[in-house]
């Protein structure tokens, strides 16, 4: 199994600027790579200062001058936000300049909030269209001369300007869930992105038996990572403090995506205790025994798990509304005492 870093630079206020955050994901990504992790993976979010990631192309280029081993992807660019030429020739300028580093991570989106502002009008289903239209396209357009026919996109003979660097182009992973996701993914050739977020282990099982069917149905099989919130803690006492974090984390993270609560200056008000508390499914308790919160052994034992269940890649959550001490000593730990487990 192999290990990457997945940092967003999400945040619930304004207690840390916009400045120290990414100082801090650079912080992190730096940790990522001299600790021998494969990939660092960041993604694309608009209008919302949770989540503070116009554009992921950017930082990977940022992080190809900063970095030496790791690969550089995007978790995830957003679909239906790019027209597939613009996604092609930004993907393969930046698979140049990271000297082949890149790993191009698609998904169709989640937050309705960025829908209404991106893409007017379109609901999850049409976002589940682009992405499927999307994803050949920019396949064809790294080969060359290619027409592109469809629903949502259509252009005349047209290649990527300029062409990747990686032969073929770099690898594409799909974010997926459904299994009509998974059998896509597999058929295009794609690799494949899960993540069960606050769901437990019945999630991780049953998204690598999705996975497992479609690589059945299509008689191959390509990668699956799977993407999890970590936490590497020395006592019971510290991981008790690191669940009640994330289950705070969740509650916001469940608030924007039912888009309902009052947004000021991108940040959404203000979840009280009380609130937090009566949430109908996250609680502390369960984030606790869900996520991969643990001691180093706890965890070395839960990835056998997942190793044994077929997953090829663990990609580490770096975002839970933890100082970056608290994230910085995490990321140390599972580095120096989970990974040389799996070595």
């Amino acid at each position: 199994m192999k290990f990457s870093l997945f940092a967003h630079m999400e945040r619930v206020d304004e207690e840390q600027t916009q400045v120290q955050l990414y100082e801090e994901f650079l912080s992190l990504c730096d940790m990522a790579d001299k600790g021998g992790m494969c990939t660092i993976w960041t993604g694309e979010h608009h209008g919302m200062n949770f989540t503070i990631a116009p554009n992921p192309f950017l930082n990977l280029v940022d992080l190809a001058h900063r970095t030496k081993h790791v690969r550089l992807g995007t978790g995830t660019a957003v679909a239906p936000y790019w027209n597939p030429i613009k996604l092609a020739g930004e993907a393969a300028m930046t698979d140049i300049i990271t000297q082949g580093r890149l790993e191009l991570g698609i998904a169709r989106g989640a937050y309705s909030f960025e829908y209404e502002r991106m893409v007017p009008g379109m609901d999850a289903w049409e976002a589940g269209e682009r992405l499927r239209e999307i994803v050949p396209a920019i396949k064809g357009l790294w080969a060359g001369n290619h027409t592109q026919t469809g629903k949502h996109y259509n252009f005349p003979e047209t290649t990527s300007a300029p062409k990747p660097l990686t032969e073929k182009g770099p690898p594409i992973w799909v974010a997926a869930r459904d299994i009509n996701s998974h059998e896509f993914a597999v058929e295009n050739d794609c690799n494949v992105q899960v993540t069960p977020l606050w769901q437990g282990l019945d999630e991780v099982e049953g998204l690598i038996s999705k996975f497992n069917q479609a690589c059945e149905t299509y008689n191959k099989r390509s990668k699956i990572m799977i993407l999890q919130h970590a936490y590497v803690g020395k006592d019971e006492a510290e991981l008790a403090r690191a669940a009640k974090q994330l289950n705070e984390f969740y509650c916001y993270f469940g608030a924007w995506f039912k888009n309902e609560r009052p947004i000021d200056q991108g940040l959404i008000k203000h979840l009280s205790q009380a609130e937090i508390d009566a949430h109908p499914f996250y609680s502390a308790e369960k984030i606790r025994k869900d996520l991969m919160i643990g001691t180093s052994k706890q965890i070395i034992d839960r990835l056998k798990y997942y190793q044994d269940l077929g997953y090829d890649e663990f990609s580490y959550w770096s975002d839970s509304g933890m100082d970056r001490q608290q994230k910085e000593t995490s990321l140390a730990r599972f580095i120096d005492e989970v990974m040389p487990a799996f070595s």
